[in-house]
């Protein structure tokens, strides 16, 4: 059985709504200058403007054809250039659904279909035509009977408490502020001469509370407007064998993916969210696409309470799924493996944290050390404070560092943890590993030291064990997956070197 599909008509409202903007801008130069030179040239380029959007969205509208066979499916476009791209259905990886406000303005989406080589776009469907299609092409692929209660997460909106906690809201508004003041000194004003700026920094400590009691307020609230867009309506499903994460306001998203393509979790912690107690969880899969797409697919839930992320973790991760490599069906693990006790790493790794750490803070002070020996003494008393004050907090960071370090096999799962700024616990499924990469500096083979990555075609690529003793590292990747990394050592060890050295 053939299934083909058209884009919508409406796409060509879509196209013409573009030119809201121009037009606006046409009548404004109207209004204010009346119909001289400037009027014709805005009329022409509008024109112009409107001949090329309707063209380029008319013959998108009449090439443009998707089709599924009962086995591939294929796109094709094009009138004067043509294009035709075809997948198998079981390559297919993931499907997400994406709608930006003007498409949901006229009831239209697009649909991205993620294969293993290339991804497959329709901009400008009906939400129906995409709800069909992907149920469609999942249908074609799986036939496992569905959840009795398909429901995995939705939005607490008690967990917008922990929108704030990212320096990201704060940032922004000094990226605008900057961005802002750059281009009115472009034009040749300087806002810091205007009279309003003057009075308030009159006396100085005023102005300065102002100030940063507005950053902060601004921050605050471009947090909470960030969360809302991107989460509002969050749900995560699994149906079908599939997992399925929609959420958003005004640009929705809805990413589909496999189980069997899901290789393990991420529970990451930045530093202001685990101080609050709170976590973010993402999958680690393949078939997300590149680097970039992958980050923003990835995510399976907001920053909610650390609770809640470890009981998402643990329900995604029981889910059984054929093993490719073993043809077997392995039973769920019976406790959450992100919750598994690790082992510890040598405490030089903790003298490698504070090193690390110091060497950061000379390269801070020598600053004002250096601009004091050549200007003036008072910049060298500078230095001796940053330095006096900045050894207690490389001290709590490295301390903080050399705890979050830790492995375990658990079952049929790697865990993996490290970072402070970022703590990132990664629980990857043995099967997914499909090599190791043994990095040791000068420093670590002083200290018996070495960093070995688990390589994987999911999630970020590599997931490490840093800093970990030589025979604890080889011990782990044998116990991980049994005879990978044995005939490097053994050949290692035959010509008297270091195992897995490199």
């Amino acid at each position: 059985m053939t299934t083909e599909l058209r884009l919508s008509p409406r796409l060509l409202l879509v196209n013409l709504s573009m030119l809201a903007g121009p037009l606006a801008l046409f009548t404004l130069t109207v209004a204010f200058t009346g119909a001289g030179l400037q009027a014709i040239i805005t009329l022409g380029s509008l024109v112009v403007t409107f001949l090329v959007i309707t063209g380029i969205g008319t013959m998108r509208l009449l090439t443009t054809r998707f089709r599924i066979t009962g086995e591939r499916a294929e796109l094709r476009s094009g009138l004067l250039f043509r294009t035709r791209s075809s997948v198998p259905l079981d390559r297919i990886r993931g499907v997400e659904r994406h709608t930006k406000p003007l498409h949901r303005l006229f009831g239209l989406t697009s649909l991205r279909i993620s294969a293993t080589s290339r991804e497959l776009s329709l901009d400008g469907i009906t939400a129906r035509q995409a709800d069909d299609l992907r149920r469609l092409l999942w249908e074609r692929r799986t036939a496992v009977a569905p959840a009795a209660d398909p429901t995995i997460a939705e939005l607490n909106w008690a967990w917008l408490r922990y929108a704030p906690l990212t320096v990201w809201g704060v940032g922004s508004v000094f990226i605008g502020a900057g961005t802002a003041y750059r281009i009115l000194r472009e034009m040749k004003i300087d806002p810091l001469a205007w009279e309003f700026f003057r009075n308030l920094f009159d006396p100085p400590w005023f102005g300065t509370l102002v100030t940063v009691a507005a950053v902060l307020l601004s921050g605050l609230a471009i947090s909470f407007v960030t969360f809302v867009d991107a989460w509002a309506g969050f749900r995560l499903e699994r149906e079908n064998g599939l997992f399925r994460v929609r959420r958003g306001l005004l640009v929705t998203r809805s990413v589909t993916m496999e189980a069997q393509r899901v290789r393990g979790v991420e529970v990451t912690e930045p530093m202001l969210l685990r101080r609050a107690g709170g976590a973010r969880l993402n999958a680690i899969a393949t078939g997300l696409g590149d680097s970039e797409e992958n980050r923003s697919r990835r995510p399976l839930t907001p920053p909610v309470p650390r609770a809640e992320a470890l009981r998402v973790a643990a329900e995604v991760l029981a889910t059984p799924y054929p093993n490719p490599a073993l043809g077997t069906r392995p039973r769920a693990t019976p406790d959450s493996p992100v919750e598994t006790p690790l082992g510890a790493h040598p405490r030089v790794a903790l003298r490698r944290r504070i090193t690390r750490g110091l060497l950061v803070l000379a390269g801070i002070a020598v600053v004002p050390l250096g601009l004091g020996l050549w200007l003036t003494p008072v910049l060298v008393h500078v230095a001796w404070v940053i330095a006096l004050a900045g050894l207690p907090v490389v001290l709590l960071l490295a301390g903080d560092a050399y705890r979050a370090l830790g492995h375990a096999v658990h079952g049929r799962f790697l865990v993996v943890r490290a970072g402070t700024f970022v703590r990132r616990t990664a629980a990857l499924g043995r099967e997914g590993v499909i090599g190791w990469t043994v990095t040791r500096s000068p420093f670590q083979r002083r200290n018996d030291l070495l960093t070995i990555a688990a390589t994987t075609a999911a999630g970020d690529g590599a997931y490490k064990v840093r800093d970990v003793a030589v025979r604890d590292g080889l011990e782990v990747a044998e116990a991980a997956v049994p005879g990978l990394l044995a005939p490097f050592t053994e050949r290692a060890v035959s010509r008297g070197g270091t195992p897995g050295g490199r």
